[in-house]
């Protein structure tokens, strides 16, 4: 199931460079997940814009925790990224060296107006990956990502619903994040061809 799960994500990286997956991964591995994003709040920090890791809140609200490979649950989830890392070395002949994740909480009201995950002037973030958390989420909940192209035309707009996974190319899709209207849970992660 997973090769044709990276088979998928392949194919969509070169046709139209991301990709809206539902029931990404095992509903076993989805609770667990939640569950120790919910375990874990307490040591969640607010986030910081670029890598400056500057507390901007009319940028950004949310707060993050990275994700660990000591920790059992989080280190499935790393497992299962560096199995897709090394599917896209393969396919695609990227050079990816690394990959980093954090889980991200959204209260009610948080948001992350539009950017792009690569660093200006720095290729270091070349594949993005959105894991969502949440259950029960519906439009009217708010919190959507919003994608874009580089003509600022607004190309797909995703719902933040329960093991659903986004995957798009760091420096050709600027995002954002609208405003929560409930807590909302996620996984941001990102293959970058260098470590720092």
């Amino acid at each position: 199931m997973q090769t044709t799960l990276y088979e998928k994500i392949v194919s969509a990286l070169i046709k139209q460079g991301y990709i809206v997956i539902d029931n990404a991964l095992e509903p076993s591995l989805y609770e667990a997940l939640f569950q120790d994003s919910l375990m874990q709040e307490k040591s969640f920090k607010k986030a910081g814009i670029s890598n400056q890791k500057a507390l901007d809140a009319t940028q950004r609200r949310d707060s993050i925790l990275w994700l660990n490979s000591t920790n059992p649950i989080q280190n499935q989830f790393l497992s299962f990224s560096r199995e897709l890392q090394n599917y896209l070395n393969h396919s695609l002949f990227l050079g990816l060296k690394y990959y980093e994740a954090h889980y991200a909480i959204y209260q009610e009201g948080d948001f992350y107006k539009k950017h792009f995950d690569s660093f200006k002037n720095s290729k270091n973030r070349v594949v993005t990956t959105v894991y969502y958390l949440n259950k029960n989420w519906s439009e009217d909940d708010g919190g959507e990502l919003l994608v874009y192209d580089k003509n600022d035309t607004l190309l797909e707009t995703v719902l933040p619903k329960a093991n659903r996974l986004v995957v798009f190319l760091s420096e050709e899709f600027p995002h954002e994040v609208k405003p929560a209207k409930k807590q909302r849970h996620s996984i941001a992660g990102w293959f970058r061809i260098d470590k720092f």
